[in-house]
C-alpha cells in the first residue's frame, strides 16, 4: 500500500476497531437496559461473576480501567445492590469487591445475552471463535510491545 492510501482513515486498523466497539455497545445497549446495566458495568460484573472477591487494582487491570473510571463504577453497583466493597483485612490499603446476592440473581437474567448478540451480528459460531481468536492475539501482541517499551524507557 502507497503511503497515501496507509493515510485513509479506512485503512486504519485502529480506526476500525474503535468503530466496531462503538457499534457493539450500541448492539448491546437494548439489551442491558433491560437488566438495568450500562456496557462498562456488565463487563465489570462478568468479570466478577467469574472471579469473585478480588481487589479494586486486580479488577481494574483485568478490565483495562484506570481507578478513576472504575471506583464510580463501583460505587455505582454498589448503590444497585450488586456488589460489596470492603477493606481487605490484611492489607487496610486494598478494597476488595464482591458480589451480592442481588448481583448473583442479575447473572441469570443476563446468561442469554451473549447468544441474544450473536444472532444480531448475523455470524456463525465459527466466524465469531475466529474472530475472538484474532483479537485475543491481537490483544497480546500489544501488550508485548507495551510491556517491551515499557522496559526500554526504565
Amino acid at each position: 500500500m502507497n503511503p497515501i492510501e496507509s493515510m485513509k482513515l479506512e485503512n486504519q486498523i485502529c480506526f476500525a476497531i474503535y468503530a466496531s466497539s462503538r457499534e457493539i455497545t450500541k448492539l448491546y445497549r437494548p439489551l442491558l437496559q433491560e437488566i438495568g446495566l450500562t456496557y462498562t458495568q456488565y463487563v465489570t460484573m462478568l468479570a466478577l461473576w467469574e472471579k469473585d472477591n478480588v481487589t479494586v487494582s486486580e479488577l481494574g487491570n483485568r478490565l483495562y480501567l484506570d481507578s478513576g473510571t472504575l471506583t464510580p463504577l463501583l460505587k455505582k453497583l454498589e448503590a444497585a445492590g450488586l456488589v460489596q466493597r470492603t477493606r481487605d483485612k490484611n492489607d487496610e490499603r486494598s478494597v476488595l469487591v464482591t458480589v451480592t446476592a442481588e448481583g448473583e440473581a442479575l447473572r441469570e437474567k443476563a446468561v442469554d445475552i451473549p447468544n441474544q448478540l450473536v444472532c444480531k451480528l448475523d455470524a456463525t459460531p465459527e466466524e465469531g471463535i475466529a474472530l475472538l481468536s484474532q483479537m485475543h492475539e491481537l490483544l497480546s501482541r500489544m501488550k508485548r510491545y507495551s510491556a517491551q517499551a515499557d522496559g526500554e524507557a526504565e
